[in-house]
């Protein structure tokens, strides 16, 4: 590889005993700052001191209380989604699972509108508060209304399932885009974006445990032997504590980090930037190949109980056991990122869901305590995932305004939902397409084709998902080193606009 040739700028600034040099390519190649400037002795001026402040726990747990919140909806139709359409609702199977994937793809493409509109918003609330609030209340009434079973044909029912659904998921979009993009505005600290992101997805944890449990207890409390009655009580009680929960959010965050006053607005100029960020086309990449990983192991785990351990009872307490290993693993995090960069410790976990995974292919079908502590032991190790993730996010947004001078933290983390929602859709088409092959027969007896196909699904195929994320990891270049003179060169940006 040839060396690339530079025009160096030499910027001299104080911060007792530091000088720091910022280079930008002839050839516009990638540049990653090596500097590690002495950022304890720096003296932060203006709101650069209170972007770099430590966050108080106040703060990270009121932020982590919005994942839980989120839950209430992302979770219940997650678990539930499918099988209220077609056993409370009325729907034919084929037609719910159509509609879900077909909702799940264009809810994608609705992620990157929003995250420029928010980029975009002014207020004495910030940018991204007034959208998580302002979307609670329409969030909790179409939830209702969603899981609400009118009393239409078969047609009407899909028709209006199309529509309540849909509204459903961009309402939520509205909301959560926001919420993710949050966490890279209020603090400009590493170490803080990982913990906060941390508390986020323990709370996102907690609150789809919750759920888990809850909503059958709930809705039967409610509906009795008429579950159609029972599902928009619990919706309504959901929705209830979504609004509190937002509430709780926005009234005891803050935001930070303002984009460069001189920036134009241009969503086109936005997504231009983000396509000239290599570090961030990593991390698209990353949470795709990720989500397939999660997502073939989720939904195909109900299946591999029924079917290949013939133990359905054990389906709850299986999902149950990896759900409280996920959280475990997101609070070890912030320890494990203390001693370990971000994108490599990623590499070692997602390197270890593929070992761990693969060995689900040769466990015997008897060997349930076996299975039981694999499973712990893959959500120990995708629990940090999310935190990690969202925090690298931040750094790519921070990249972003260090190489073209534009902040778009919003469209940065919409993209990146993006990514997951194809992922997991490309996920729910491969188990189709797999279980289709086989002639897959539901409630019934299976073959040993069919098992066979289940238990691939299950070990696999989701280790090769995983493997190939560790591939992709290798091109990620924003290390520890990078982003604390990433940071130290913003900070000189935002102290000279204030002078």
């Amino acid at each position: 590889m040839g060396v690339p040739v530079y025009r160096c700028h030499y910027v001299t600034f104080m911060s007792r005993h530091m000088t720091t040099l910022t280079c930008r390519s002839l050839r516009r190649e990638e540049h990653y700052p090596t500097d590690s400037p002495d950022r304890e002795n720096a003296a932060p001026q203006g709101n650069e001191m209170a972007a770099t402040d430590r966050l108080s726990l106040r703060e990270k747990i009121a932020y982590g209380a919005g994942d839980l919140g989120f839950n209430f909806y992302w979770t219940t139709i997650s678990a539930f989604g499918l099988i209220f359409f077609t056993d409370v609702f009325g729907l034919d199977p084929l037609a719910a699972g159509t509609m879900l994937l077909i909702s799940r793809v264009l809810d994608a493409f609705a992620d990157p509108i929003m995250g420029a509109v928010a980029d975009r918003t002014r207020s004495r609330w910030g940018r991204f508060r007034p959208w998580i609030f302002g979307a609670a209340a329409p969030m909790a009434m179409l939830g209702v209304l969603c899981f609400f079973t009118p009393p239409f044909d078969h047609d009407g029912k899909l028709v209006y399932a199309y529509l309540t659904y849909n509204l459903l998921m961009i309402v939520y979009s509205i909301a959560n885009i926001p919420y993710s993009a949050l966490s890279g505005v209020m603090s400009a600290d590493g170490q803080d974006r990982t913990t906060l992101n941390s508390f986020r997805f323990v709370g996102g944890f907690l609150g789809g445990t919750i759920v888990t449990y809850a909503t059958p207890l709930l809705v039967k409390s409610f509906g009795g032997a008429n579950p159609a009655q029972g599902w928009p009580i619990v919706m309504a009680i959901y929705g209830i504590a979504v609004v509190a929960i937002m509430a709780l959010v926005v009234l005891n965050t803050r935001e930070r980090i303002n984009p460069p006053p001189q920036q134009a607005s241009s969503p086109w100029r936005d997504i231009r930037d983000l396509f000239g960020n290599k570090p961030w086309l990593v991390l698209f990449g990353l949470a795709l190949v990720i989500m397939v990983t999660i997502t073939l192991r989720m939904a195909t785990s109900a299946y591999y109980m029924r079917y290949v351990v013939g133990r359905e009872d054990l389906i709850g307490p299986f999902l149950t056991s990896y759900g409280v290993a996920l959280a475990a693993g997101a609070l070890l995090t912030p320890m494990m990122t203390k001693w370990i960069d971000k994108p490599r410790l990623m590499m070692i976990l997602m390197g270890a869901v593929a070992i761990l995974s693969a060995s689900f292919f040769v466990i015997p079908p008897d060997q349930i305590g076996l299975m039981f502590v694999v499973q712990v032991l893959i959500g120990l190790c995708l629990g940090p995932k999310s935190p990690l993730a969202y925090a690298m996010y931040a750094d790519a947004a921070d990249y972003t305004e260090y190489r073209f001078g534009r902040r778009a933290t919003a469209m940065t983390y919409a993209a990146a939902t993006f990514s997951q929602k194809l992922g997991g859709a490309l996920a729910s088409y491969l188990i189709g397409a797999g279980l289709k092959a086989v002639d897959y027969v539901a409630n019934g007896p299976q073959t040993v084709e069919t098992k066979g196909i289940i238990t691939v699904l299950m070990s696999l195929a989701p280790a090769a998902a995983a493997l190939i994320s560790v591939a992709v990891l290798l091109l990620y270049k924003l290390d520890k080193a990078s982003m604390s003179a990433v940071s130290a060169e913003l900070a000189r940006r935002r102290a000279a606009l204030e002078e």
